[in-house]
């Protein structure tokens, strides 16, 4: 498939970037999408909750009251989850929500989420740009010029570059990843994919081995 490759301005350069249909042309597979994406939502956890149950609250282990003759129902520490204060029955515990997945599953999900993006005509190929120094002004000229100033945009780099990133990094709405770095929940999450030539490279070499 041959899309137009555009400058940081927004206009046709004359050349086109040839995107694989191994990788942008696939039938997609919505149940390894599912996987993939539920998988990254799971590892936003920390799975630090937690909440004291009675054995671990501090405080006297005195029976505070007789057990016949009050009237009342009978109670032998003030640690019961039934008074004030006390411990919490069943409450959460630390947990390690990671789950696995296998290589080729999360392969077929990114590509499936690409080949969905793709079909919607919502990836643009740039060709490679830099900033001297990281200016926000400078990425949002880039964004108005290429229409996506409104919009969730996925920026997906060859190489780390630490200017453009940190010039994107105060902007809600867009975010800049290495083609390493790329997933199927931040594809899906966009409105907008950019990639770079330098990056089709590698994201074809990742995602067909």
């Amino acid at each position: 498939m041959k899309v137009a490759v555009l400058d940081i301005k927004g206009k046709e350069t004359g050349r086109k970037a040839d995107l694989s249909d191994a990788v942008f042309g696939i039938e997609p597979n919505d149940h390894a999408v599912y996987l993939d994406v539920k998988q990254y939502l799971a590892h936003q956890r920390q799975g630090t909750h937690k909440a004291k149950e009675r054995a671990e609250i501090a405080g006297s282990t005195r029976k505070i009251k007789k057990q016949k003759g009050t009237g009342t129902a009978r109670a032998g520490s003030i640690k019961s989850p039934i008074f004030r204060g006390g411990g919490r029955v069943f409450g959460p515990r630390p947990k390690d929500y990671t789950q696995k997945l296998n290589k080729n599953v999360k392969r077929l999900a990114r590509k499936s989420a690409l080949s969905i993006k793709s079909k919607e005509q919502a990836i643009l190929v740039v060709e490679d740009f830099n900033f001297d120094t990281p200016k926000t002004k400078d990425f949002k000229g880039v964004l108005k010029s290429l229409g996506l100033e409104n919009k969730k945009s996925l920026f997906v780099l060859g190489d780390s570059n630490n200017s453009v990133y940190l010039s994107s990094r105060n902007l809600k709405g867009s975010e800049v990843v290495t083609s390493s770095e790329i997933s199927t929940y931040k594809i899906l999450n966009a409105s907008s994919i950019v990639l770079l030539e330098s990056a089709l490279e590698g994201l074809e070499s990742n995602l067909t081995k």
